[in-house]
């Protein structure tokens, strides 16, 4: 008996130790320390004892695993105040149109296509500003300074929407592409322009009524100025591709200037232009369609360049096709018969044509007629001796 106590009860005892200190915490430790200690001397049963320790080991687990959560797991969850959802969603006020867009907004324009596909346009429209600098001080015979803000890629719809009223809006249109353009003047730079024309007095700001509709001649100044715009956009495309930009009409609601479908995606290109103390900003708003004919042109890098065109590949190309063996037919005649007339044809069957020996034989290649030619003998071979194309001698006939 000595001996079997000092071998079983040690293990026993400890993992009754062991469970009695885990439980103690949850205030049953007096009850379970009782029954604890009476597994050693029940009839040797260390396996009973253990799975029903274990039983209990794992409800306690659960027990402390539901106080865990209720206790911390309720400080993990944060709610997100009002500036991290705009800022989630891509509503950011801060940033604006012209700033980069994130969040779910991000995702919805990444359909657009960027402007930057276009290197060509850049190129185009620093042409423009060089050339309205000089129209338009030619035009207001003051010292006027244009600038290219930025070319940003925008759908028609939400450029409508964001345009500060009241504003000028001037339908154009492409000749030579058959569509449209929008070119948006703000009142800023209408009541500069009629200042100037009209001998204003500098250094005053403009003074801008509430609520009152555009004179005309207000609108007659501004057409002229956006007469200029595009004939100087007309000679900006001409290195590129010739086009004309006619004026259509003025239009102050922007829901009359719709040039195209909401969802459509455009280019957006913001000018400013400075009259010293005064200016304001003008907008051209071309849609991709509008572009479409010439897209191949704006994909260049630079004025003329040829794309992926290897002009020692060509050469090797040409000299290789001037020796290529083809297969001429040379066909005497050709008559026309009915399937009936075929499928009655037997061995000794004599078909006749229309040919003499002073009849042209048509030489072909792959079906299409070549030369014309008259048949003869050099030797024992037959021959064809060319007179000349089909074409020169059936115009001939």
């Amino acid at each position: 008996m000595a001996d079997d106590d000092n071998e079983a009860p040690p293990s026993d005892e400890d993992v009754a130790a062991e469970w009695e200190a885990s439980l103690a915490a949850e205030g049953g430790g007096d009850e379970k320390a009782d029954g604890g200690g009476e597994a050693p001397s029940k009839d040797g049963g260390d396996g009973e004892s253990e799975s029903g320790d274990g039983e209990s080991a794992e409800d306690g687990f659960s027990e402390e695993l539901e106080e865990f959560s209720e206790s911390g797991g309720g400080e993990t969850t944060r709610v997100l105040n009002q500036d991290e959802i705009d800022s989630l969603l891509g509503f950011d006020g801060a940033s604006g149109d012209e700033g980069e867009r994130n969040g779910i907004r991000a995702i919805i324009n990444s359909a657009l296509v960027s402007y930057e596909r276009l290197p060509m346009l850049e190129v185009v429209f620093d042409r423009l500003v060089r050339m309205m600098t000089t129209s338009l001080r030619n035009f207001t015979s003051d010292n006027v300074e244009v600038s290219l803000d930025n070319i940003t890629s925008i759908r028609f719809g939400d450029y409508l929407n964001s345009i500060p009223l009241p504003a000028i809006l001037g339908v154009f249109r492409a000749m030579e592409w058959d569509n449209y353009g929008l070119l948006t003047v703000d009142s800023s730079l209408i009541y500069s322009i009629v200042d100037v024309l009209l001998g204003g007095r500098r250094g005053t700001a403009a003074m801008r009524i509430e609520g009152r509709p555009y004179t005309t001649i207000e609108r007659t100044l501004v057409e002229t100025m956006i007469e200029v715009i595009l004939a100087d956009l007309s000679a900006a495309f001409e290195p590129l591709a010739p086009v004309t930009f006619n004026f259509e009409r003025i239009e102050t609601n922007p829901r009359f200037a719709t040039i195209a479908r909401p969802a459509n995606a455009a280019i957006l290109i913001r000018l400013r232009i400075d009259m010293e103390d005064r200016g304001g900003r003008v907008e051209m708003l071309i849609p991709y369609a509008t572009l479409e004919p010439v897209r191949e042109l704006l994909l260049q890098m630079f004025m003329g360049e040829k794309f992926g065109r290897d002009s020692i590949w060509e050469s090797h190309l040409a000299s290789e096709l001037w020796a290529t063996e083809i297969e001429i037919e040379a066909v005497l005649d050709e008559t026309r018969m009915t399937l009936r007339q075929v499928m009655e044809f037997e061995p000794g069957t004599t078909i006749m044509f229309n040919s003499t020996r002073e009849s042209k034989v048509e030489l072909r290649c792959g079906g299409v007629g070549l030369m014309l030619g008259s048949m003869g003998r050099v030797g024992n071979t037959l021959a064809i001796q060319v007179t000349g194309r089909m074409g020169q001698d059936e115009a001939a006939a």
